[in-house]
This record gives C-alpha cells, structure tokens and sequence, in this order.
C-alpha cells in the first residue's frame, strides 16, 4: 500500500478531531463515517466532506473495505464494532476507554489476536508535545535521576448538575469515572516517562452529587526504577490558564538536577537546584486540538500501516494500564498499597 484507506464509526462530539487529524495526515484517504444515527452520520459527513456515510457498521465495511476502522462510538459498542471490522480482517484502533470493563477489555484483545488483525488503542496524552519534550529531556539525562512526578488534575468541567451535558453526556453514567475515563490517560503517560508500575495507593471520592461515578481522588504509584507518582485530581475545580482541558493541569517533575514544571498553558519550565526557574522553550502548539497529539498519533500509525515503524498502544501493551486501572480501585475498595506484580506488567 502507498495511501490508507480509513473509515470511521461515531460521529459524536470527539470524531471531528480524529477526523480533522486523518485529513491534516499525508497519504490517507478518509473513505466512509457511520453512526447509528442516520442524521447524524449524513451531518458528520456534509461537514467534513466526507463521501459515504453509513448507519450500518457491517454494510460500510464491505461496501468501502477500509484498511483501517477508526473506532469513536461509545465503551459499550466497542466490542461489537471491533468484531465487524476483525471478521474481515480490518485493522482497528479503538478510542479508550477499550471498553465497559477489564474483562471485555480483554475479549477484545483476544479477539484481535485470534484473527490476527492488529488492534490499536487511541491513547493520545502521551503524544501531547509537553510529555513528548519531557521524555526526550529524560533520555538525555537533563534532569537528573528523577525522582518523583506530580500531575494536578483541574480541567474544570465538572460542576453542578449540568455537568458533562454539552460535551460528553456519558460521563454522567460512568459507574467509574474519574480513572476509568481520565486518570488512565496518566496511567498511561507516567509508564511512558517513568517505567513499570510496581505498586499503587488510592483514595477516591465523588464531590458532584449529580454523577454516577467518582471525579475526584489521589493516587500514588511506586516504579521499578525506585520512583514515585502523585496523581492529584478533581474535575469541578480548574487551574491557572486561558483554556484549562490544554494541559488539563500542571505537572512536576523533579530530579537530581533540578525541577520541570509544566504550566496551564503548556509552557515548560526549568529550575536547576539553586537557581531561578527559566522558560525551556519547545514546540507546544496551543493552537491545535490537545497540542496536536491526536494528529501526532494518527501520523505514527500511518507510517506503521505503511512503512512497517514501529508503533506505541497496541491492545495488548493497553491491557497493562488496565490492569494497573483495576488495582487502583481496589486499593480505594480495601483501604491499602495494592502490588502489580512481573505477571500483570506482562
């Protein structure tokens, strides 16, 4: 293949911007959208100029036969989708959360792997330009031996009993919200900067009465390296910055040599011990959707489909972070330090 043929399933609020990265991506070709919703699907693409649009998941796979099924429907349909595109020998990448719960999380995986079709998460925060300059800051040593990692999580967007209404409704449903939905973003970022996660501590809460699920919480993850993690998070109150859900908070990253800071506006700042904090500058590109981290994924899994690159999120690796996921509410659940042992890291 010299061009992806791509094809998408959601037409909800998030798919403009897995649309608006596969059209800003060389050698793609945005083929087909279907939601179950007629309507919906038939906006979707007259916004996008889009040339087929589907209610039927099963009838657009093989009508167009896609090389690739992007997935941005609910956790609930994912399985079901997933499979009409495995049957045929599509490959899939699939918007987190994977699904419902670990369980099926794990038939899907499977799933996967029995037809030999390669499965893809759509875990964007760890290709975010702030956590991309962090990790190549890591790799040349400019910090030091880390030490511990804070992220403070403020987006801002969940107060009162409107909350989530106007963007995500489904949130609103979530028996588990908070990590499920958003911490596992950071599960995923803090593996990325830091390595395997040996242990986790939790304290979880709900503060906004009107949801189903928790959005507030600390959780604290220990490394092999000898490291540790603070993820401080609450989605009513918000932090310092023109648009909070950028960065969604402000991290610290504290080593041997000194401190990097991440700002509300995703400006990075360095702090050598001893000495005055100075702007480390980098590419952060505010402008874009999450710093362009959506556009930054697709590109990646372009040239893996094509040029055979390696890629980051496949199922299987995303099963660790899962697994991690389930220990987090279990230490909340009874109250202690919960392992991951060499077993659930593999």
């Amino acid at each position: 293949m010299d061009r992806l043929r791509v094809a998408g399933a959601g037409a909800g609020y998030y798919a403009q911007f897995h649309l608006d990265a596969w059209q800003s991506t060389d050698r793609v070709d945005y083929v087909g959208i279907c939601d179950q919703d007629p309507a919906k699907a038939d906006a979707f693409a007259r916004r996008f100029d889009i040339p087929h649009c589907f209610s039927d998941v099963n009838k657009m796979l093989d009508e167009l036969q896609p090389d690739l099924l992007d997935i941005v429907t609910p956790p609930e349909s994912h399985l079901a989708v997933a499979r009409a595109a495995f049957e045929r020998g599509i490959a899939v990448v699939c918007q987190k959360p994977l699904a419902p719960d670990y369980a099926e999380a794990v038939r899907l995986v499977e799933l996967a792997e029995e037809q030999r079709v390669e499965l893809f998460v759509h875990e964007n925060f760890r290709f975010r330009p702030w956590f991309r300059e962090a990790a190549r800051l890591l790799q040349e040593h400019r910090i030091g031996t880390v030490h511990s990692l804070a992220f403070r999580l403020r987006p801002g967007d969940g107060q009162g009993d409107a909350a989530y209404l106007g963007r995500q409704p489904y949130f609103r449903r979530m028996a588990r919200f908070l990590v499920h939905e958003t911490a596992i973003h950071f599960i995923d970022t803090f593996r990325y900067l830091l390595g395997e996660v040996t242990a986790v501590t939790a304290r979880l809460r709900r503060l906004n009465p009107a949801i189903a699920g928790e959005d507030a919480g600390y959780i604290i993850f220990e490394f092999a390296g000898g490291q540790t993690a603070l993820f401080d998070g609450n989605r009513l109150n918000g932090h310092v910055a023109e648009n909070p859900m950028l960065t969604m908070g402000e991290m610290w990253l504290e080593g041997s040599a000194g401190v990097l800071r991440l700002d509300g506006s995703a400006r990075l700042w360095w702090a050598p011990h001893g000495q005055q904090e100075t702007e480390h500058a980098y590419q952060r590109n505010p402008q874009l959707f999450a710093g362009g981290s959506v556009r930054a994924l697709k590109s990646k899994l372009v040239a893996h489909l094509l040029d055979g690159e390696a890629m980051e999120n496949s199922g299987r690796d995303y099963l660790i972070n899962l697994r991690i996921e389930e220990a987090v509410y279990r230490s909340d659940r009874e109250n202690r330090r919960i392992l991951i042992t060499k077993e659930d890291r593999e």
